[in-house]
């Protein structure tokens, strides 16, 4: 094909300052190869899908994973910064943080391990599969399409096991160690103009991240056990005594307990869930000491969430920030499933789960890129639906309202196929001649704030 779109070639040019020319058209091509595919998004179904099936240098290709010198630390870096110009100026830089399982099996994939399956399991019964467990974070983004806000990944981690650290010979990082270490990375990129707020589930509700997060000005918001030790502020020091400083007050009712009492002061406010339906819940909420047995106690908010219809089981929810809204925390936390639709629509229409590279560097790059092009999409998409309508695709089975990830994905391959393949070009290549003078200028402004960072 002669040429990309526009649209299509202000959202990947960015990521060409991280090959050679040679690289990057063997990146361009299998970029754009996987999206086009369907089913395994392995390296040769993306040449098929260019139609590449007779080149006899395939090889080449997969040394663009297992072998080729460039940086997805970089990469996440220039899709973070183009994931900023979605949010308004001003505004916080929200992160969900999650883990997600990629099932895979082998003798040659040695960073796998066996974990709890959260898909396959239930309270009665835990299933454990054999796989990579990846760290992800995300940035939440509202499109003006969607009503609901999107989780577009930037920065994956792949957390070793802990017997491949062991065969290795080298100290394992646990999933909290892997998130200090995320935020601090963040932190170093964006600087301190924005303010950030980390959401996370109940496994990431740990003091010592509570305690970085709020050194480093990051705001927390993760869930809270029902029997979480809760305690009153210490006392102020009377002068002239001595000892050592009291680090909490007296230790007061858990959630449980709370549910027992009566005449409690609950409050009432209306919410959107994640499906857009608005219900009215019940919540009470104050500022306290949170802490395990053994770690030093951190000052937060929170609050309880009730039910009234009995539909929902009790959510509690802290936040390191004492000034943060319990409507804000509750929103915060429901926006927060976005992430794990990401992971299903990743799987569905990407691929994930679905590649098979056995090369340690390759099984390294290959689920962050799928995750990445994810992001892609929806920038793509967006400048798409600035100079037409998105198309939302219905059946007489289900109907929709607005456009979900499987619209956006269909939308970016029909124009594609609209500005190649319906207009018999001959190759698909980023045409020096179809690059405009804003084109070059975001480019120059994206690399310009990843040498600021640096």
């Amino acid at each position: 094909m002669d040429s990309l779109s526009h649209e299509i070639l202000a959202v990947i040019l960015p990521f060409s300052v991280l090959f050679s020319k040679p690289s990057w058209q063997k990146a361009l091509t299998l970029v754009l190869g996987t999206l086009l595919c369907t089913g395994r998004r392995t390296v040769c179904a993306a040449l098929r899908a260019m139609g590449l099936s007779d080149n006899e240098g395939f090889s080449r290709y997969h040394q663009l994973l297992n072998r080729a010198n460039w940086s997805s630390l970089k990469a996440a870096n220039i899709l973070l910064c183009m994931l900023l110009t979605l949010i308004p100026e001003g505004s916080p830089l929200v992160l969900f943080i999650d883990e997600t399982l990629e099932r895979r099996r082998g003798k040659k994939i040695k960073a796998k391990g066996y974990y709890r399956d959260a898909v396959r399991s239930s309270k009665a019964c835990v299933v454990k599969t054999a796989g990579l467990k990846w760290l992800v974070m995300a940035v939440s983004v509202k499109l003006p399409f969607i009503p609901r806000a999107l989780a577009l990944p930037f920065l994956t981690v792949l957390e070793y096991s802990k017997k491949y650290d062991k065969q290795r010979k080298r100290r394992h990082k646990t999933t909290l160690k892997w998130t200090r270490q995320m935020v601090c990375q963040v932190l170093r990129w964006v600087g301190k103009k924005r303010r950030l707020i980390l959401v996370g589930d109940g496994g990431f509700a740990a003091a010592q991240l509570a305690w970085d997060c709020i050194r480093r000005g990051v705001t927390l918001v993760s869930r809270l056990k029902m029997n979480a030790r809760l305690f009153d502020f210490p006392p102020e020091r009377t002068p002239g005594k001595r000892g050592r400083i009291a680090l909490k007050g007296r230790k007061l009712v858990n959630f449980k307990q709370m549910l027992a009492m009566e005449n409690l002061p609950w409050k009432e406010v209306e919410i959107t869930g994640y499906s857009g339906v608005r219900r009215k819940v019940r919540f009470i909420s104050t500022t306290c000491m949170w802490g395990a047995e053994g770690a030093t106690p951190v000052p937060i908010r929170w609050v309880l969430v009730i039910d009234p219809t009995g539909k929902m089981d009790p959510l509690p929810l802290m936040s390191t920030d004492p000034l943060m809204t319990p409507k804000q925390m509750l929103e915060l936390y429901i926006d927060r499933w976005s992430i794990e639709v990401t992971f299903e629509e990743s799987r569905e229409h990407l691929g994930v789960e679905t590649q098979r590279q056995w090369s340690d560097k390759a099984i390294a790059r290959s689920t962050p890129v799928l995750l990445g092009l994810y992001s892609l999409v929806c920038l793509i998409a967006n400048r798409l639906g600035q100079s037409e309508v998105l198309k939302v695709e219905e059946t007489a089975w289900y109907r929709k309202e607005h456009a979900t990830f499987s619209d956006l994905l269909r939308a970016v391959r029909m124009a594609i196929w609209r500005d190649n393949l319906f207009l018999q070009k001959s190759e698909m290549s980023a045409s020096v001649k179809n690059i405009t003078p804003e084109m070059e200028e975001w480019a120059r402004t994206i690399v310009k704030r990843l040498l600021q960072a640096a």
